[in-house]
Parts: C-alpha cells; sequence; structure tokens
C-alpha cells in the first residue's frame, strides 16, 4: 500500500507499508522524483528483493555476530576456524554496512590476502566464508543480492601433493620421538588424519585381525563423518609395530610423549617439522597430512583400482579421490588405442581376406 501527497510547504510526501505493517516515508522537493521511489519499492516488493531501509544499515560486523550465535551448535573446531575467519573479514568490511559492499572490492580483498603471502587455499577459503556470510544475509532479508559469486572467486589453490619417497618416510620416523613414531607409521601406511591419530586408542584395533577403527579424534570428539569411521586393513607386522608404547607404558593412546601419555596435533606437528628438517629433500611446508599422500600412492602403485583407494582413505566420494590422486593411476590413453586399433585391424584383415 502506497500513497503520495502534497504538502502545505510544496514538497510531495510518499509513503508506504512494507509486508510487515510498518510505514515507512521520505519527502521529495518533485513530484516525479517521490513517483519514481515508490515505484522501486513497489517493484521490489513485487519481485522479493525488498530490504527494510533500517535493515539495510547492517553493518558486516553487526550480521558477523548474528551469523556466528547460529552458527554455534557446529563442532567447536569448526566454530574456532569461522572465528578465525570473521576476524578477518571484519578487519576489511567490518564498518561497512552490507548492502556497500562491491563485488570489485571483494576481488581487491582476495588480491591483497594473496599479496600479503597467504597460500592460495586459505584465501580461497576465506572468499567461501564471506560468500556464506552474505548468501545467509541475502536469506534473511538484509540485502537483494549478494556481491560475493565465482566471478569474484580467486583460484582455489589446487596443487598435487607431493608424495614423499619410502626413504624420506622411514627418514622422519626414525627422526621421531620413540613414543611418536607410531604417529608416522599411522599416517603414511593407515592415512590417518592428525587428530586421528593422536586420539587411537588400543581399543580401537583389533590386534588379532589386524584392523583399526577410527572412533574419536582429538580431544576425544567423534569423528565427523560415517566415512572416517571405515575400518582400515593393516598387516601383523605392522600391528606389532604400533603395540610397542602401550606394552612399554601400558598407554592408552598408541601415540604418546616422552612420559607415555597422549598429546596434541599442535605438539605432534611440531616434532614433525622439527624431524621434517633433517629429512633431505622433503620441502619446506611438507606437512603430517602429507603422509596421507604417500599411502594413497603405495595403494595406486598396486594396481587398486579407486573405490578401493576411496574406501581407504575414508573420502567421501570417489570424486573427490580422483581430484586429489587422479594424475596417480597410469595413463590408459595408450590401452585405449590398442583397444581400437585391434578391432579395426581385424576388419581390415577380413576385407583383405574377402577382396
Amino acid at each position: 500500500m502506497s500513497s503520495l501527497k502534497k504538502r502545505d510547504n510544496g514538497s510531495w510526501r510518499a509513503r508506504y507499508r512494507d509486508q510487515a505493517g510498518k510505514e515507512h516515508a521520505r519527502h521529495f522537493a518533485r513530484k516525479v522524483d517521490a513517483q519514481r521511489w515508490l515505484d522501486e519499492v513497489t517493484a521490489s516488493v513485487v519481485t522479493g528483493t525488498y530490504v527494510d531501509p533500517k535493515t539495510a544499515l547492517t553493518t558486516v560486523a553487526e550480521w558477523s555476530a548474528t551469523w556466528l550465535r547460529g552458527y554455534e551448535n557446529n563442532r567447536p573446531s569448526t566454530v574456532r576456524q569461522a572465528r578465525t575467519h570473521l576476524k578477518r573479514i571484519n578487519a576489511a568490511f567490518g564498518d561497512r554496512t552490507l548492502k556497500s559492499v562491491r563485488p570489485s572490492e571483494v576481488r581487491a580483498w582476495t588480491a591483497r590476502l594473496s599479496a600479503e603471502g597467504l597460500a592460495d587455499s586459505t584465501v580461497y577459503a576465506l572468499h567461501s566464508r564471506l560468500g556464506q556470510l552474505f548468501s545467509d544475509a541475502v536469506h534473511d532479508g538484509l540485502l537483494p543480492k549478494s556481491p560475493v559469486s565465482r566471478r569474484t572467486a580467486p583460484k582455489a589453490g589446487k596443487q598435487r601433493p607431493y608424495v614423499a619417497t619410502t626413504a624420506q618416510v622411514w627418514a622422519i620416523h626414525d627422526a621421531m620421538p620413540p613414543g611418536l613414531q607410531p604417529a608416522i607409521l599411522l599416517g603414511a601406511f593407515a592415512g590417518l588424519r592428525v587428530a586421528e591419530a593422536v586420539a587411537l586408542r588400543v581399543s580401537d584395533v583389533d590386534w588379532m585381525r589386524g584392523i583399526i577403527r577410527p572412533a574419536i579424534q582429538y580431544p576425544g570428539t567423534e569423528l565427523k563423518t560415517e566415512e572416517s569411521k571405515t575400518p582400515i586393513a593393516i598387516p601383523q607386522d605392522l600391528a606389532l609395530e604400533l603395540s610397542k608404547n602401550h606394552t612399554k607404558w601400558g598407554s592408552e593412546t598408541l601415540v604418546t610423549n616422552e612420559w607415555g601419555r597422549g598429546l596434541s596435533p599442535y605438539r605432534l606437528e611440531h616434532y614433525f617439522r622439527e624431524a621434517r628438517a633433517n629429512v633431505q629433500g622433503l620441502p619446506e611446508g611438507f606437512r603430517y597430512h602429507d603422509l596421507r599422500h604417500f599411502y594413497a600412492s603405495l595403494l595406486i602403485s598396486k594396481g587398486l583400482d579407486v573405490k578401493v583407494v576411496q574406501r581407504c582413505l575414508r573420502h567421501s566420494s570417489a570424486k573427490t579421490t580422483l581430484d586429489t590422486y587422479g594424475h596417480m593411476w597410469p595413463d590408459k590413453e595408450e590401452s585405449a588405442r590398442d583397444a581400437v586399433a585391434t578391432v579395426l585391424n581385424a576388419r581390415l584383415r577380413d576385407l583383405a581376406h574377402h577382396g
């Protein structure tokens, strides 16, 4: 509902009621300007892009605080990561109203982050978080359209993972303190992630059958997905090596510090970096997680197909496995060419015989 009325002072008063019944009014010197404003408001209501003028003044910092309160029902580690992202986002856009942020500014922001030396994957994650923030703001009726889109996205930073040699894996293993050596075995020969490795308990291993059943991750929380709980088959020799800590200390976990106690992923990564520095040929950015790449390459080199490798790595889909490790499978182009050539050659021989 809208109306236009001329006031005693000669100005024009345009007013309308929004969907909640709240009245909004503005005054214009010219009737044509007042009518144009009402037409724009009416059009936005009809198209579903209407935003309350006062709501439209919400800043990025104000909305991110509201958004985070609704996000806190996620896992603590997930919420911590979101807080870290929002801190950077608010440093750049916090005092800006949501509606004032432009796509060009989003692109300039990601370019600055890259110039600061942040990894491509980190910049991509920050852009995704900003997109999530604005998408939810649109859904909540705070603005009609998000300035974040695929057109503003930086490169994803997908690179072929560095795969350590077998000699390098054993060199890292030998350079680690004895209580932490099982962590290297779990990463390189069972594909466990760092938070899973430090939390793996003696009770999570079927020692007789040689099966690891991951159930929790540090600091004792459930694994994120059902796929992560997929049992992992290991040989008896590996099971024997993994049991040494428990045999010595009677510890609950397989990975322990020098006093036979469990430790955090942060501490394991600390010792891992120290060990890495003593191994020739490993890149500076080589992490514990990269041991999973060695495990994947080991499986692929033995001729295992993508579905089996997916299961062993506990990926949610074969696409994830192929996106990360597809280049490691042997090139089948020549085999395909030979298959077609065989059929065609048989046809040509048949024609020649009957010709």
